[in-house]
């Protein structure tokens, strides 16, 4: 029971970790505790990426212009369930661009889930998945 509650703090502070990286826009942050076979969806097309180019990619190219110098990226309402090998975590990612092509004025509640692998006595995200409700 003490060991799952110490997994669960450690995916909660890796993916808070991150969510703080995202902010300050840090890219090696970003890409810190991702797998280098990560699996991941995104909102924007194409959709699906594989690899750590691929997801860097997608942040440097894609999100950090629309975000901008002072977007939002909060999570709500984390949960984490670990187990000894492997670890799930789901939230809402509340954020906003202030970037060229951004509304200001315009939230978007991204739901994020995340799959998580203990690989050689560490964390690492092996699954991402980012999605928006349909219209």
């Amino acid at each position: 029971m003490a060991q799952q509650a110490d997994d669960t703090a450690q995916v909660r502070e890796l993916v808070e970790s991150w969510a703080r990286a995202v902010r300050d826009r840090d890219l090696d942050g970003i890409l810190a505790h991702h797998s280098p076979d990560l699996v991941f969806y995104d909102v924007p097309e194409p959709g699906r990426f594989r690899g750590l180019d691929a997801y860097r990619r997608s942040w440097g190219e894609e999100f950090f212009p629309w975000f901008g110098d002072s977007g939002l990226f909060e999570l709500d309402e984390l949960e984490v369930t670990a187990g000894p090998e492997t670890a799930f975590c789901h939230c809402v990612v509340r954020c906003a661009g202030s970037g060229p092509d951004a509304d200001p004025a315009e939230q978007l509640d991204v739901r994020l889930t995340m799959g998580l692998a203990r690989r050689g006595g560490q964390w690492s995200v092996v699954h991402e998945h980012h999605s928006v409700a349909a219209d």
